[in-house]
Protein backbone atom coordinates (compact mmCIF):
# COMPACT_ATOMS: atom_id res chain seq x y z
CA UNK A 1 0.00 0.00 0.00
CA UNK A 2 1.36 3.06 -1.05
CA UNK A 3 1.50 6.00 1.45
CA UNK A 4 0.97 9.91 0.46
CA UNK A 5 3.20 11.95 2.99
CA UNK A 6 0.84 15.10 4.77
CA UNK A 7 1.44 18.61 4.63
CA UNK A 8 1.06 19.82 7.96
CA UNK A 9 1.87 23.14 9.18
CA UNK A 10 5.20 21.85 10.77
CA UNK A 11 6.55 19.98 7.77
CA UNK A 12 5.51 23.54 5.43
CA UNK A 13 7.64 25.55 7.66
CA UNK A 14 10.38 23.34 7.60
CA UNK A 15 10.07 23.34 3.43
CA UNK A 16 10.28 27.08 3.90
CA UNK A 17 13.30 27.18 6.20
CA UNK A 18 15.53 24.59 3.77
CA UNK A 19 14.31 26.40 0.82
CA UNK A 20 16.43 29.77 1.70
CA UNK A 21 19.62 27.39 1.15
CA UNK A 22 17.97 26.10 -2.12
CA UNK A 23 17.00 22.75 -0.95
CA UNK A 24 13.99 20.51 -1.90
CA UNK A 25 11.90 17.23 0.04
CA UNK A 26 12.52 14.64 -2.36
CA UNK A 27 9.33 12.63 -0.91
CA UNK A 28 7.01 15.87 -2.72
CA UNK A 29 8.18 15.34 -5.85
CA UNK A 30 8.76 11.56 -5.93
CA UNK A 31 5.97 10.34 -7.74
CA UNK A 32 6.86 13.02 -10.53
CA UNK A 33 10.45 12.13 -10.61
CA UNK A 34 10.03 8.54 -10.81
CA UNK A 35 6.61 7.62 -12.45
CA UNK A 36 5.51 4.21 -12.73
CA UNK A 37 5.35 4.82 -16.63
CA UNK A 38 6.55 7.51 -19.29
CA UNK A 39 4.78 10.75 -18.59
CA UNK A 40 3.63 11.56 -21.97
CA UNK A 41 3.49 15.18 -23.12
CA UNK A 42 3.01 15.04 -26.96
CA UNK A 43 -0.17 13.88 -28.91
CA UNK A 44 -1.29 12.19 -31.82
CA UNK A 45 -1.35 14.52 -34.59
CA UNK A 46 -0.95 14.24 -38.19
CA UNK A 47 -0.73 16.71 -41.41
CA UNK A 48 -2.26 16.07 -44.45
CA UNK A 49 0.11 17.37 -47.05
CA UNK A 50 -3.22 18.45 -49.71
CA UNK A 51 -4.55 20.57 -47.16
CA UNK A 52 -0.53 22.57 -46.05
CA UNK A 53 0.91 22.35 -49.19
CA UNK A 54 -0.92 25.93 -50.01
CA UNK A 55 0.80 27.53 -47.45
CA UNK A 56 4.39 25.89 -48.17
CA UNK A 57 4.01 27.37 -51.95
CA UNK A 58 2.44 30.48 -50.03
CA UNK A 59 5.81 31.19 -48.23
CA UNK A 60 8.10 30.65 -51.54
CA UNK A 61 6.42 34.53 -52.09
CA UNK A 62 6.67 35.67 -48.82
CA UNK A 63 10.82 34.92 -48.22
CA UNK A 64 13.59 34.24 -50.37
CA UNK A 65 15.87 31.01 -49.38
CA UNK A 66 18.85 34.18 -48.99
CA UNK A 67 16.85 35.88 -46.75
CA UNK A 68 15.24 32.55 -44.72
CA UNK A 69 18.56 30.51 -44.80
CA UNK A 70 16.23 27.92 -44.96
CA UNK A 71 12.58 28.08 -45.41
CA UNK A 72 10.54 25.68 -43.42
CA UNK A 73 7.30 25.84 -42.14
CA UNK A 74 7.98 23.78 -39.13
CA UNK A 75 5.80 20.39 -37.56
CA UNK A 76 4.67 21.36 -34.19
CA UNK A 77 2.73 19.16 -32.23
CA UNK A 78 -0.08 20.64 -30.98
CA UNK A 79 0.64 19.77 -27.46
CA UNK A 80 4.33 21.47 -27.48
CA UNK A 81 3.19 24.70 -29.42
CA UNK A 82 6.21 27.12 -29.43
CA UNK A 83 8.71 24.71 -28.48
CA UNK A 84 9.81 23.49 -32.16
CA UNK A 85 8.97 19.88 -31.35
CA UNK A 86 7.00 17.58 -33.43
CA UNK A 87 7.72 14.96 -30.36
CA UNK A 88 9.84 15.83 -27.06
CA UNK A 89 12.88 14.76 -28.66
CA UNK A 90 12.35 15.57 -32.16
CA UNK A 91 12.59 18.46 -34.99
CA UNK A 92 10.48 18.05 -37.67
CA UNK A 93 9.48 20.88 -40.62
CA UNK A 94 9.16 20.46 -44.21
CA UNK A 95 11.49 23.21 -46.15
CA UNK A 96 10.79 23.92 -49.93
CA UNK A 97 13.36 25.32 -52.12
CA UNK A 98 12.24 26.90 -55.59
CA UNK A 99 13.59 26.44 -59.06
CA UNK A 100 17.23 28.22 -59.39
CA UNK A 101 17.32 29.09 -55.92
CA UNK A 102 20.14 28.46 -52.83
CA UNK A 103 20.35 27.50 -49.59
CA UNK A 104 23.36 28.55 -48.60
CA UNK A 105 26.14 26.40 -46.64
CA UNK A 106 26.47 26.15 -43.16
CA UNK A 107 27.23 23.27 -40.45
CA UNK A 108 25.94 22.67 -37.04
CA UNK A 109 25.59 20.34 -33.65
CA UNK A 110 22.77 18.24 -34.42
CA UNK A 111 22.18 15.65 -37.09
CA UNK A 112 19.91 16.41 -39.99
CA UNK A 113 17.91 14.01 -42.15
CA UNK A 114 16.08 14.80 -45.06
CA UNK A 115 13.04 12.80 -46.77
CA UNK A 116 12.35 13.69 -50.29
CA UNK A 117 8.45 14.51 -50.42
CA UNK A 118 7.48 16.67 -53.75
CA UNK A 119 9.99 16.88 -56.63
CA UNK A 120 13.17 15.68 -58.37
CA UNK A 121 16.62 17.25 -59.48
CA UNK A 122 16.95 19.65 -56.35
CA UNK A 123 20.51 18.85 -54.54
CA UNK A 124 22.17 18.61 -51.38
CA UNK A 125 25.80 18.86 -50.94
CA UNK A 126 27.61 17.25 -47.95
CA UNK A 127 30.98 17.60 -46.87
CA UNK A 128 32.34 17.89 -50.75
CA UNK A 129 29.99 15.83 -52.46
CA UNK A 130 26.64 16.81 -53.90
CA UNK A 131 23.35 14.17 -54.47
CA UNK A 132 19.95 14.69 -56.42
CA UNK A 133 17.03 13.49 -54.57
CA UNK A 134 14.17 12.38 -55.51
CA UNK A 135 10.67 11.64 -53.53
CA UNK A 136 10.90 8.73 -51.31
CA UNK A 137 15.00 9.45 -50.78
CA UNK A 138 16.32 9.29 -47.10
CA UNK A 139 19.02 11.59 -47.15
CA UNK A 140 21.64 12.38 -44.06
CA UNK A 141 23.69 14.95 -43.12
CA UNK A 142 25.89 14.02 -40.07
CA UNK A 143 26.56 16.39 -36.96
CA UNK A 144 29.26 19.58 -38.29
CA UNK A 145 29.41 18.64 -41.74
CA UNK A 146 28.76 21.75 -44.00
CA UNK A 147 25.71 20.91 -46.13
CA UNK A 148 23.99 23.54 -49.14
CA UNK A 149 21.00 22.97 -50.88
CA UNK A 150 20.43 24.24 -54.55
CA UNK A 151 17.36 23.46 -57.09
CA UNK A 152 18.20 23.05 -60.56
CA UNK A 153 14.99 21.94 -61.63
CA UNK A 154 11.89 23.67 -63.03
CA UNK A 155 10.02 22.52 -60.18
CA UNK A 156 9.48 23.10 -56.43
CA UNK A 157 11.21 21.01 -54.42
CA UNK A 158 10.03 19.98 -50.84
CA UNK A 159 11.25 17.71 -47.93
CA UNK A 160 10.90 16.61 -44.48
CA UNK A 161 13.82 18.08 -42.61
CA UNK A 162 14.09 15.93 -39.08
CA UNK A 163 16.67 16.74 -36.77
CA UNK A 164 17.89 16.02 -33.05
CA UNK A 165 17.57 19.51 -31.75
CA UNK A 166 15.59 19.23 -28.76
CA UNK A 167 18.65 16.50 -27.64
CA UNK A 168 21.36 18.86 -28.78
CA UNK A 169 19.64 21.98 -26.73
CA UNK A 170 19.05 19.24 -23.86
CA UNK A 171 22.33 18.99 -23.11
CA UNK A 172 23.57 22.19 -24.13
CA UNK A 173 25.81 21.39 -27.18
CA UNK A 174 24.81 22.85 -29.74
CA UNK A 175 26.92 25.20 -32.51
CA UNK A 176 26.42 26.61 -35.61
CA UNK A 177 28.72 28.01 -38.13
CA UNK A 178 28.38 29.85 -41.73
CA UNK A 179 30.79 28.87 -44.70
CA UNK A 180 32.28 31.75 -45.72
CA UNK A 181 30.80 31.09 -49.43
CA UNK A 182 27.58 30.40 -50.50
CA UNK A 183 28.26 26.97 -51.72
CA UNK A 184 30.98 24.83 -50.71
CA UNK A 185 33.17 23.30 -53.32
CA UNK A 186 32.76 20.27 -54.49
CA UNK A 187 35.66 17.58 -54.75
CA UNK A 188 34.02 14.10 -55.21
CA UNK A 189 31.54 13.00 -58.05
CA UNK A 190 28.15 12.50 -57.73
CA UNK A 191 27.24 8.76 -56.21
CA UNK A 192 30.74 8.55 -55.10
CA UNK A 193 29.66 8.29 -51.30
CA UNK A 194 26.98 5.01 -52.41
CA UNK A 195 29.85 3.38 -54.89
CA UNK A 196 32.81 2.97 -52.21
CA UNK A 197 30.53 2.23 -49.08
CA UNK A 198 27.02 1.05 -50.34
CA UNK A 199 27.77 -1.88 -52.29
CA UNK A 200 28.79 -4.42 -48.98
CA UNK A 201 32.44 -3.89 -49.92
CA UNK A 202 34.44 -0.41 -48.83
CA UNK A 203 38.31 0.75 -49.67
CA UNK A 204 40.52 -1.07 -47.94
CA UNK A 205 41.91 0.30 -44.44
CA UNK A 206 38.39 2.70 -44.17
CA UNK A 207 37.26 2.35 -40.53
CA UNK A 208 35.16 5.29 -40.91
CA UNK A 209 34.62 7.67 -37.96
CA UNK A 210 31.72 5.39 -35.79
CA UNK A 211 28.89 8.28 -35.56
CA UNK A 212 26.93 7.98 -39.39
CA UNK A 213 26.62 5.89 -42.24
CA UNK A 214 29.06 7.42 -44.90
CA UNK A 215 26.47 6.52 -47.06
CA UNK A 216 24.10 10.09 -47.55
CA UNK A 217 21.73 9.49 -49.78
CA UNK A 218 19.74 5.90 -49.48
CA UNK A 219 17.80 6.05 -52.98
CA UNK A 220 14.17 4.81 -52.50
CA UNK A 221 14.10 2.72 -55.31
CA UNK A 222 16.74 0.60 -53.98
CA UNK A 223 14.90 0.34 -50.57
CA UNK A 224 12.03 -0.44 -52.22
CA UNK A 225 12.99 -3.25 -53.82
CA UNK A 226 14.40 -4.39 -51.11
CA UNK A 227 10.64 -4.79 -49.54
CA UNK A 228 9.37 -6.36 -53.05
CA UNK A 229 11.88 -8.87 -52.06
CA UNK A 230 11.01 -9.52 -48.79
CA UNK A 231 7.41 -9.73 -49.61
CA UNK A 232 8.32 -12.86 -51.37
CA UNK A 233 9.43 -14.42 -48.54
CA UNK A 234 6.89 -14.36 -46.31
CA UNK A 235 8.70 -12.47 -43.37
CA UNK A 236 5.62 -10.31 -42.14
CA UNK A 237 5.91 -8.72 -38.86
CA UNK A 238 2.41 -8.93 -37.25
CA UNK A 239 2.74 -5.69 -35.83
CA UNK A 240 4.61 -3.48 -38.91
CA UNK A 241 4.32 -5.63 -41.48
CA UNK A 242 7.61 -5.34 -43.88
CA UNK A 243 10.20 -3.06 -42.05
CA UNK A 244 13.78 -2.72 -42.42
CA UNK A 245 16.01 -0.30 -40.70
CA UNK A 246 18.83 2.16 -42.80
CA UNK A 247 22.01 1.03 -41.58
CA UNK A 248 25.91 1.94 -41.06
CA UNK A 249 27.15 -0.60 -43.90
CA UNK A 250 30.34 0.03 -41.88
CA UNK A 251 28.86 -1.53 -38.39
CA UNK A 252 25.62 -2.69 -39.13
CA UNK A 253 24.61 0.17 -36.69
CA UNK A 254 22.22 2.74 -36.99
CA UNK A 255 22.91 4.31 -40.09
CA UNK A 256 22.62 7.80 -37.47
CA UNK A 257 23.48 7.98 -33.92
CA UNK A 258 20.56 9.81 -32.82
CA UNK A 259 17.77 8.96 -34.98
CA UNK A 260 16.37 5.21 -36.25
CA UNK A 261 15.01 5.24 -39.56
CA UNK A 262 12.88 2.73 -41.20
CA UNK A 263 11.23 2.25 -44.08
CA UNK A 264 7.90 -0.28 -43.99
CA UNK A 265 5.46 -1.99 -46.43
CA UNK A 266 2.03 -3.48 -45.69
CA UNK A 267 0.02 -5.01 -48.22
CA UNK A 268 -3.47 -4.45 -49.09
CA UNK A 269 -5.65 -5.62 -46.29
CA UNK A 270 -2.95 -5.46 -43.90
CA UNK A 271 -4.21 -4.86 -39.96
CA UNK A 272 -1.47 -4.68 -37.63
CA UNK A 273 -1.86 -5.96 -33.77
CA UNK A 274 -1.50 -3.24 -31.44
CA UNK A 275 2.11 -2.37 -30.29
CA UNK A 276 3.70 0.65 -28.10
CA UNK A 277 7.42 1.73 -27.77
CA UNK A 278 9.09 4.51 -25.96
CA UNK A 279 10.16 5.96 -28.64
CA UNK A 280 7.99 9.40 -29.85
CA UNK A 281 7.96 7.99 -34.08
CA UNK A 282 7.18 10.36 -36.53
CA UNK A 283 5.86 8.65 -40.20
CA UNK A 284 5.44 9.88 -43.27
CA UNK A 285 3.24 7.93 -46.05
CA UNK A 286 5.46 7.32 -49.41
CA UNK A 287 2.33 4.98 -51.08
CA UNK A 288 -0.84 4.02 -50.13
CA UNK A 289 -3.78 4.63 -47.87
CA UNK A 290 -4.71 3.67 -44.52
CA UNK A 291 -4.94 4.63 -41.42
CA UNK A 292 -3.00 4.25 -37.55
CA UNK A 293 -5.52 3.93 -34.20
CA UNK A 294 -3.55 5.75 -31.51
CA UNK A 295 -4.92 4.88 -28.50
CA UNK A 296 -8.94 6.09 -29.54
CA UNK A 297 -7.46 8.57 -32.28
CA UNK A 298 -7.56 7.13 -35.72
CA UNK A 299 -5.38 8.85 -37.84
CA UNK A 300 -6.48 8.59 -41.90
CA UNK A 301 -3.12 9.04 -44.48
CA UNK A 302 -2.41 8.94 -47.73
CA UNK A 303 0.69 9.87 -49.61
CA UNK A 304 3.04 12.54 -48.66
CA UNK A 305 1.41 12.91 -44.94
CA UNK A 306 2.95 12.84 -41.92
CA UNK A 307 1.82 11.77 -39.00
CA UNK A 308 2.76 11.23 -35.12
CA UNK A 309 2.32 8.69 -32.08
CA UNK A 310 3.45 9.81 -29.25
CA UNK A 311 5.65 7.61 -26.71
CA UNK A 312 4.28 4.81 -25.03
CA UNK A 313 1.15 5.19 -26.80
CA UNK A 314 -1.07 1.92 -28.12
CA UNK A 315 -1.09 2.03 -31.84
CA UNK A 316 -2.26 -0.37 -34.69
CA UNK A 317 -1.67 0.16 -38.51
CA UNK A 318 -4.68 -1.01 -41.48
CA UNK A 319 -3.29 -0.75 -44.98
CA UNK A 320 -6.32 -0.35 -47.63
CA UNK A 321 -4.10 -0.79 -50.18
CA UNK A 322 -0.16 -1.97 -50.19
CA UNK A 323 1.26 1.24 -48.67
CA UNK A 324 4.94 2.82 -47.51
CA UNK A 325 5.68 4.52 -44.85
CA UNK A 326 8.62 6.06 -43.62
CA UNK A 327 9.51 6.82 -39.55
CA UNK A 328 12.02 8.01 -37.55
CA UNK A 329 12.78 8.36 -33.57
CA UNK A 330 15.08 8.53 -30.97
CA UNK A 331 14.89 4.81 -30.67
CA UNK A 332 18.99 4.77 -30.66
CA UNK A 333 19.42 7.11 -27.89
CA UNK A 334 17.11 5.26 -25.65
CA UNK A 335 18.99 1.85 -26.74
CA UNK A 336 22.23 2.93 -25.89
CA UNK A 337 21.58 4.04 -22.83
CA UNK A 338 19.86 1.02 -22.14
CA UNK A 339 16.38 2.99 -21.65
CA UNK A 340 14.23 1.54 -24.52
CA UNK A 341 11.31 -0.60 -24.20
CA UNK A 342 8.37 -1.98 -26.63
CA UNK A 343 5.46 -4.11 -26.11
CA UNK A 344 3.33 -6.37 -28.54
CA UNK A 345 -0.73 -7.06 -27.47
CA UNK A 346 -0.86 -8.07 -23.40
CA UNK A 347 2.82 -9.23 -23.59
CA UNK A 348 4.98 -8.23 -21.03
CA UNK A 349 7.46 -5.26 -22.01
CA UNK A 350 10.61 -6.31 -23.70
CA UNK A 351 13.86 -3.76 -23.21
Amino acid sequence: MEVQPQRTPEREAYYARIAKDNLAPLWEVLKGLVPKEPTVVEVPAIWHYNEIRPAIMESGGLISAEEAERRVLILENPALRGMSRITMNMYAGLQLILPGEIARSHRHAASALRFILEGHGAYTAVDGERTVMSEGDFVITPPWTWHDHGNESDAPMVWMDGLDLPLVNFLNSAFMEPYPEERQPISRPEGDALARYGEGIVPDGYRGNGKCSPVFNYPYARTREALEKLRRTGECDACHGLKVRYVNPINGDYAMPTMGTFMQLMPKGFAGTPYRSTDGITFACVEGRGRTVVGGTALEWGPRDIFVVPSWHWYTHEAGSDSVLFSFSERPVQEKLGLWREQRGNTTPRT
